[in-house]
């Protein structure tokens, strides 16, 4: 069990890591969202109306529409891994509500499943990376690193779920305490701190990693956009220029 220090350690850790994390998130969301895209360039068959956009949208974040026309095996470990992701992050609510809000019980016969789904996906999509040719090829180092941090903290997870269970009263009032700024005693147990380790570096190296693809995909030009490029479209501001060059010559007219 980690000493106080190493308490106090983890609890500041775990408020930098919470930071970083909205912050450094919320900017680059702000990034994408500033950033012009003047040139229409939608992946084709593009939606030619908003509401097509939106259906494209609601395609790709729930069953990652591209990714299944490309890569059938990469797709199905991606959508295994994320969908159990989605599960698991929802029935984890339960250490931030109290009372726990009641359809999270819902979640309780599906969520071990969901864990398991999680581990094959990464595990699918590490062994890719490693034994194709063409995937090992377009593979970064820090792809590899963040797929091993991912399974990490699945498999830590795992651990304490079947071999070394956490007290979950007493988590639930650390994890308060962390909220709160009022550190309380830590619940004890060394896979249950390195799960927790792990995740602040997940946090932290999040707004700087690929993975930010996640919020990105509502920003990409190639899938926000309707195919209305044959249509004549002006900036504003080319029609305010041209207006008031159009009176500044007919005043030198005159």
């Amino acid at each position: 069990m980690p000493e106080t220090g190493e308490v106090v350690v983890m609890s500041i850790l775990l408020i930098i890591a919470g930071l970083v994390f909205i912050f450094g998130t919320g900017r680059k969301i702000y990034q994408y969202y500033s950033t012009p895209a003047p040139l229409k360039i939608p992946t084709t068959p593009a939606p030619t109306s908003r509401i097509g956009v939106v259906w494209r949208l609601t395609k790709e974040v729930l069953v990652f529409q591209s990714l299944f026309k490309a890569a059938k095996v990469t797709w199905l470990l991606s959508w295994l891994f994320h969908a159990g992701l989605l599960v698991v992050l929802l029935y984890h609510l339960q250490f931030f509500t109290d009372p726990v809000w009641s359809w999270i019980w819902l979640l309780v016969p599906v969520v071990k499943y969901a864990s398991f789904a999680m581990v094959t996906g990464l595990t699918g999509l590490l062994v890719l990376r490693v034994v194709v040719d063409r995937v090992r090829v377009i593979s970064a180092p820090s792809d590899y690193l963040m797929l091993v941090l991912l399974l990490s903290i699945a498999a830590s997870g795992l651990l304490m779920r079947y071999f070394w269970y956490p007290d979950i009263v007493l988590l639930k009032q650390f994890i308060a305490g962390v909220l709160s700024l009022q550190f309380q005693s830590f619940p004890g147990g060394f896979t249950l701190f390195v799960h927790l380790l792990l995740v602040a570096v997940l946090m932290i190296i999040f707004p700087f990693s690929k993975l930010l693809h996640a919020p990105g995909l509502f920003f990409s030009p190639s899938r926000n956009q309707v195919d209305d490029s044959r249509e004549r479209n002006l900036d504003p501001r080319a029609i305010e220029s041209r207006s008031t060059k159009d009176v500044s010559t007919g005043a030198g007219h005159e």
